[in-house]
């Protein structure tokens, strides 16, 4: 558990710091995919680019006369293939990734308005006046909104 949770105030129970902490776990997570998907997505930009530029110049320019001429060309040789292949993988893994991504960021945000629905069950009485506190160090720490559902 992150110590700024393990130090909030007694008027803040177990289970409740052990869902702060669950919350921030998935906002990590989320994170992480959502940094590995950008990262993915421009790589695989930049590969089909620089393929389909090279597949234009080398190719299609040249044999533009024949299309059989540039579908043979294309699938007789292995480089060519390699490189198609290769292109479609980034896009597919891409793919993958950003599947990944909202699974996770919809874990995340089910969590937090579920935190926000709870919170009136979470902190009572007096610890309902200091929730705001607790509010603002998820909100400056972990960038955690916890006081609208909305995202």
């Amino acid at each position: 558990m992150d110590t700024a949770i393990i130090n909030l105030s007694e008027k803040t129970d177990k289970a409740t710091k052990q869902m702060l902490q669950n919350v921030v776990n998935k906002k990590r997570k989320f994170d992480r995919y959502k940094n590995y998907h950008f990262f993915l997505l421009w790589i695989s930009v930049f590969y089909c680019f620089i393929t389909i530029y090279l597949m234009y110049h080398m190719i299609l320019k040249p044999y533009s006369y024949s299309f059989f001429e540039i579908f043979s060309i294309v699938f007789n040789n292995q480089n060519h293939m390699f490189f198609l292949f290769l292109a479609v993988f980034f896009l597919g893994a891409t793919k993958v990734l950003y599947d990944k991504k909202e699974k996770y960021e919809k874990e995340y945000h089910e969590l937090r308005c579920e935190i926000i629905d709870r919170s009136k069950d979470l902190w009572k009485n007096e610890a309902w006046k200091t929730r705001h506190e607790i509010f603002e160090m998820m909100k400056k720490q972990y960038d955690i909104n916890l006081y609208h559902e909305a995202k």
